[in-house]
């Protein structure tokens, strides 16, 4: 179907793969407008006849156990996120010369047509931090005065953002790296790769296609390609870029910026990008204190949304504004309670080693509630580079012999409870072995460092698990 917007969907075949929360609107979508939709999905649960039943009520065909074979006429596919590459689906579309694009793709095709003015979008990737930024520059986008919203893989479908009654100025989109892979076409006003760590390589193959997938958000960029002066990685996808005359790369950093990026001086977020005479000036945005929690990974958040915002043309004082009245999701680094001069901090979030050692950079001295799914993961780099913070380490989880082996060669001084259950009471138990490990002053700090679901539905029930466990020693 090319590059061009397709205005006219009357009687073409196009194959949505997957249900879910991008399929069944994907499948509406197209049907609306007169495209003949067949789903297929591999699953035949009683969710899937539940989502099933409400299209084929419209009149689109569904598939279910069968997420393999191409439909006999099948011109496009647009594909759930999460399907691998792999899939004998996609091969087979790429044999009969059909694209496959990814919802975020078919929201890019769509936006701008029925009348309605196209919204540009600032978008924001990276392997930790993602909708903690995108919700931050939201806020600061709103401070503003302008028409706003958090989209994209935040839980917010972007078709609904697009095609909605509702009329934007500009829209803050967080993308993952499975729906840049199915975006080829997306060009972004201005966008940021946050940092990059190995995840998801299971999907992507490789961690240089996983880079090369996160990359693609620069593509074809307007005005700023904002990346993490920390991270090299992130810049040399800046310089791989194919991007519009005139878009310049902009850093965001801890330390004193360089010209043409923002930084922290004395307590200070700074501009020195989007100022006039960058050489000598910079722009006074907000206090370090105005950043809710303001620890050191949570600062790099703040401004690569400011930098992002600023790219827009967004004044100082809205930088200010939007990140005193931006509140975080549960289990970011959450401070739960003090009980007897320990901070209790939940960062359930944490589900990857990346995201764990931003974690525990953050306080010291910490005992550390770590454990769960591994994802293939290993730890001995987080170990190491942690070790001298850690006061004590409790385990739990199915894949916890690799943390604690790995504690066993970097950090053999430091106490470990292995906790050997994977039932939910763990986590009562965890904390009160924490407890006893702690003396005042320290922080007991859940970072599982791994994913959830050996344990729990997901890391927001774990991360209430901890909370109600806090609440329990305060009783």
């Amino acid at each position: 179907m090319g590059s061009a917007k397709v205005t006219d969907w009357q009687g073409r075949h196009v194959t949505v793969a997957g249900l879910g929360v991008s399929g069944v609107p994907a499948a509406k979508v197209l049907h609306a407008r007169g495209a003949i939709v067949t789903v297929v999905n591999d699953g035949d649960d009683a969710r899937a006849r539940e989502q099933a039943a409400e299209l084929e009520a419209l009149g689109v065909t569904v598939r279910l156990g069968d997420g393999a074979t191409l439909p006999e006429g099948t011109e496009l596919i647009v594909t759930a996120p999460g399907w691998k590459p792999d899939k004998p689906l996609f091969q087979a579309a790429r044999e009969a010369g059909v694209d496959i694009w990814g919802d975020v793709e078919l929201a890019w095709r769509l936006r701008g047509l029925d009348g309605k003015k196209a919204a540009p979008w600032l978008a924001v990737t990276g392997t930790n931090g993602k909708t903690t930024t995108v919700q931050m520059l939201a806020s600061i986008l709103k401070a503003a005065g302008l028409r706003t919203a958090a989209v994209g893989n935040i839980g917010v479908s972007l078709l609904d953002a697009v095609l909605g009654d509702e009329e934007y100025d500009v829209l803050a989109v967080e993308l993952s790296s499975y729906q840049l892979h199915w975006a080829p076409s997306l060009r972004a006003h201005s966008a940021v790769v946050l940092n990059l760590a190995p995840d998801h390589l299971d999907w992507h193959g490789s961690m240089e296609a996983y880079a090369a997938d996160k990359g693609r958000v620069y593509e074809g960029n307007r005005v700023a390609c904002v990346y993490n002066v920390a991270d090299k990685l992130t810049e040399e996808l800046v310089r791989q870029a194919d991007v519009e005359e005139g878009c310049r790369a902009i850093g965001f950093t801890l330390g004193t910026p360089g010209p043409s990026q923002l930084g922290v001086v004395d307590g200070i977020l700074v501009d020195r990008a989007f100022v006039e005479n960058r050489q000598q000036n910079a722009q006074e945005l907000a206090e370090v204190s105005d950043v809710n929690p303001p620890a050191p990974h949570n600062i790099a958040n703040a401004l690569a949304a400011a930098a992002l915002a600023r790219a827009f043309g967004v004044p100082a004082t809205a930088v200010r504004d939007g990140l005193r009245n931006f509140t975080p999701d549960a289990h970011r680094i959450a401070h739960v309670a003090d009980v007897d001069g320990v901070a209790y901090i939940d960062d359930s979030k944490a589900t990857n080693t990346h995201a764990a050692e931003a974690s525990l950079a953050s306080y010291e001295p910490i005992v550390w509630i770590a454990g769960g799914l591994a994802k293939g993961a290993t730890f001995d780099e987080l170990v190491a580079k942690s070790a001298k913070r850690l006061r004590g380490v409790v385990l739990i989880g199915a894949d916890r012999a690799l943390i604690r082996d790995a504690l066993a060669r970097h950090a053999p001084e430091v106490p470990v409870v292995d906790l050997d259950r994977t039932d939910t009471g763990a986590m009562l138990a965890a904390v009160q072995e924490a407890r006893r490990l702690a003396v005042a002053g320290d922080t007991v700090l859940l970072a599982p460092a791994c994913a959830s679901m050996d344990m729990f539905a997901n890391y927001n029930k774990r991360g209430d698990a901890f909370a109600q466990a806090v609440r329990e020693l305060g009783a």
